[in-house]
């Protein structure tokens, strides 16, 4: 415990902590001193008004020092942050409630921009998404991959994806009797004959199959197809949509869809012969009144009172032009004799005797007032529909109590078709087309499940393309579409792509909407390549219809087919022929299809090019031979041997293979004449010889070998040869330079085994046998020395371990 004096010193250090570091007078206020404090406080105070002395009083009740507060506030910074509305004094009311009604007037507007932009946004996404995927299904609709198959997702064949492909052992029955038709068609062509109708030979193909679909379908084209005699033009799409090509297609289109009605009735009638009460008496009249007095039971009502021979008139009159027979239709409304019928009998007799009559447009204009004005409201559908399809007017109503059926519905519209028509109240082909291949589509007539009513619709508006684009994703069909092309594009009828590497379908924006675009050329390699493997003649067969296709560099598509075809297979001989040793060359597959634009030689050249490409020099050395190339050939070959001349002889080697056909080449070629230049000759030449060479060398036959090499010319034998061998081997050919080295190396070996049997007097060469043994010692080193002086002057370089080689066994000559 510290004394007193200890306890002072802490006492007076807690003080000055207390108190603080400076000095303060320490007074003791009075009463009054307090209270003159306090006024002068108050006067300095109430300078700043009422307001300010109650926030005095009230915060310094608080025990807030309120001047310090006013110096820090004054001391922040005043600079103005960004703002919509400029702010205002509080104090301003008319300020304030503008400011407000802004700010909700800005708040209202970006809430409702924010909304807008994510609806927007929205709806772009999903638009885009929507279109791209529909884009994505027209894309893989039309690219169908080399294999043209399809894999099956559900019930539906699906497009997404391919299966993988099938390489057909043999053509199918359906193929082969294609097939026969399309050689049979291509070998009149090459005899220059007619060319026979190949749609009519494809028709009996489908009778002989016996399907019913397929040969509906066949009889289609065949209608459509039968057209007068138009300019032909360079785009069949132009053609197509001429007034004169557009009357022809659908009055073909009419026509098949009439004789198919009447089909129709002849068999309704079969089923229902005891109601029908037919009669023997042949015609469409007949037909037409026992067909109405079976189908009109009490189904129709509204029906007029007008009737011949106990039927409904207009009912008859309207079979009878659904069936095509005009005439039966006259005879039918003059059988009534009514005043009424004149314009209506007057049209269609004018349309019976000249339908290109000028006059029917006069008659129609007729037809078509007296529908506006009393036949619209007519009861009876069956005179409404005749007036229509008559006067070509009232295109927009469906006439649905009599058009059942798709095929009601079709021959209605292409009745109302009309091409350079000056009157509004008609139908365009381009509008029809559009309407069934866009808006109605494949969804509508539900074409994976009813292909064949899908094509019909298509093939009938004049729409080929696309019938025939959708018709092989059904594998039924698929044989079936591939000639379709083929005999419409015979026919000049097929609208085909300018771009042999297009989809199978494309859109041309230039072309009149809605036409499509068919690569005929992909269509063909897809369906050939299932068999091209086996059956190479008829593949040919098909390719043959490329022989006017180019791809995008100009050289012609049946080329380039053949060209991998014969790659492919590698049946060179038996596609190309084989030129046998009389310098001849015996026909091929390919001579069937040659003319002055096609040529064997041609091909073949194309063929070896494309084989050089693939590193298949071998092949391409058969291949230029058939083309006559001796340049190529004699190049090849050079190539080819002096990269195995050296090697030792081995059974169906390369070079034996070589040798062999370096023979047969040599001796055809020295009879005919050389026909390369004299470098490649020179070189051929010499690697012929040198394969000899090394044969002897490696079976030993030293001396063989060394008077083969004497031959060549191209080693010095003695010290003054070796300038002139320098200068000769600048001469050389590549192919040749690089044996140089074996061929120094080889004559190395066989001095350097002389010198060791020599010296080991095992044996003596019979050209040493005159000298004595030191002779014959010194003149195989001089011959090393030689080899090496030639070698150390060669403008060549030599492999790593050559020269160390040489120089080694040339000293171990000393």
């Amino acid at each position: 415990m510290g004394d007193f004096a200890e306890l002072l010193q802490e006492a007076e250090k807690i003080t000055v902590d207390i108190e603080g570091t400076k000095e303060l007078p320490k007074v003791d206020r009075s009463i009054r001193q307090v209270l003159e404090a306090s006024n002068d406080l108050y006067t300095k105070v109430a300078q700043t008004g009422s307001k300010d002395i109650q926030a005095n009083l009230l915060l310094g009740s608080k025990g807030v020092d309120l001047p310090k507060i006013i110096q820090k506030l004054e001391s922040i910074s005043t600079k103005r942050t960004f703002e919509s509305i400029e702010p205002v004094e509080d104090v301003n009311t008319v300020g304030i409630l503008e400011n407000e009604i802004q700010n909700c007037i800005l708040s209202v507007f970006e809430t409702g921009f924010n909304k807008c932009m994510k609806t927007i946004s929205d709806c772009s996404w999903e638009h885009q998404s929507g279109e791209w995927k529909q884009e994505k299904r027209k894309i893989l609709n039309s690219m169908i991959g080399p294999s043209g198959a399809f894999i099956e997702v559900g019930k539906y064949p699906a497009i997404f994806m391919e299966r993988p492909i099938t390489i057909a052992p043999n053509l199918g029955v359906a193929e082969t009797l294609y097939a026969a038709k399309i050689m049979e068609y291509n070998q009149a062509i090459g005899r220059s004959m007619q060319k026979p109708n190949l749609i009519n030979g494809f028709v009996n193909v489908a009778n002989e199959l016996r399907d019913a679909k397929v040969k509906d379908m066949w009889e289609i084209i065949k209608y459509m197809t039968q057209l007068p005699p138009f300019p032909q033009s360079e785009d069949q799409i132009k053609t197509r949509n001429s007034a004169p090509v557009i009357n022809a297609l659908v009055k073909q289109g009419k026509k098949y869809l009439e004789d198919r009605y009447k089909t129709y009735m002849s068999n309704i009638i079969n089923e229902n012969l005891s109601s029908a009460m037919l009669g023997g008496v042949p015609g469409t009249y007949p037909l037409v009144r026992s067909f109405v007095g079976v189908r009109l039971q009490g189904e129709y009502s509204g029906l007029k009172d007008d009737k011949i021979d106990g039927r409904p008139l207009w009912p008859m009159v309207y079979y009878c032009i659904r069936s095509g027979d005009l005439a039966a239709a006259i005879y039918c409304l003059k059988k009534r004799s009514d005043k009424e019928f004149q314009d209506i009998i007057a049209i269609l007799e004018a349309k019976l005797n000249n339908p290109d009559n000028p006059e029917i447009y006069k008659l129609e204009d007729n037809i078509r007032y007296n529908y506006r004005r009393h036949v619209r409201n007519e009861t009876d559908p069956f005179k409404r529909i005749v007036c229509a399809v008559l006067g070509c007017c009232d295109v927009v109503d469906e006439h649905s109590e009599v058009a059942r059926t798709a095929d009601d519905y079709l021959w209605l519209k292409l009745s109302l078709v009309r091409a350079d028509y000056d009157k509004d109240d008609h139908i365009k082909y381009a509008d029809l087309q559009r309407m069934i291949l866009e808006e109605y589509g494949e969804t509508h007539y539900d074409a994976m499940n009813q292909p064949h009513l899908y094509f019909q619709v298509l093939a009938l508006t004049g729409q080929f393309e696309a019938a025939i684009e959708f018709l092989p994703r059904t594998e039924r069909y698929k044989v079936h579409a591939v000639h379709m092309a083929i005999a419409l594009n015979e026919l000049y009828l097929l609208a085909g792509s300018r771009d042999s590497t297009a989809p199978l379908i494309s859109i041309d924006p230039m072309d009149v909407k809605p036409s499509r675009r068919l690569n005929l050329a992909r269509l063909i390699m897809i369906y050939v390549h299932k068999f091209e493997i086996t059956c190479p003649n008829e593949a040919l067969h098909y390719f043959f219809f490329l022989r006017n296709f180019s791809n995008e560099d100009g050289m012609n598509l049946f080329k380039i087919c053949v060209c991998d075809l014969v790659i492919e297979t590698k049946e060179y001989n038996r596609i190309l022929g084989t030129v046998q040793p009389n310098g001849i060359r015996s026909k091929g597959l390919i001579d069937q299809f040659t003319n002055a634009e096609i040529t064997t030689e041609s091909i073949a050249q194309m063929i070896g090019d494309n084989l050089i490409k693939k590193g298949l020099f071998e092949e391409a050395i058969e291949v230029f031979d058939i083309a006559g190339n001796q340049e190529e050939v004699l190049n090849l070959f050079c190539t080819l041997l002096s990269q195995v001349v050296h090697l030792p002889p081995q059974p169906n080697s390369l070079k034996e293979r070589l040798q062999e056909k370096g023979n047969i080449l040599g001796d055809r070629y020295s009879r005919e004449g050389y026909k390369a230049s004299s470098n490649v000759v020179t070189s051929y030449i010499k690697l012929k010889q040198l394969a000899i060479f090394f044969d002897q060398y490696h079976s030993k036959q030293f001396s063989l070998a060394m008077k083969t090499l004497n031959d060549l010319q191209i080693i010095p034998r003695q010290s003054q040869e070796v300038e002139e061998r320098v200068k000769s081997f600048k001469k050389l050919n590549v192919d040749v330079c690089k044996v140089i080295p074996d061929v120094l190396l080889a004559t190395m070996n066989m001095l350097f085994a002389d010198y060791q049997k020599v010296k080991g007097n095992e044996y003596i060469p019979s050209r040493y046998q005159d000298n004595t043994m030191e002779k014959q010692l010194s003149h195989l080193r001089e011959q090393a020395k030689i080899l090496i002086n030639f070698t150390g002057l060669l403008p060549y370089r030599m492999p790593g371990d050559t020269n160390s080689k040489l120089v080694q066994m040339e000293i171990l000559m000393h």
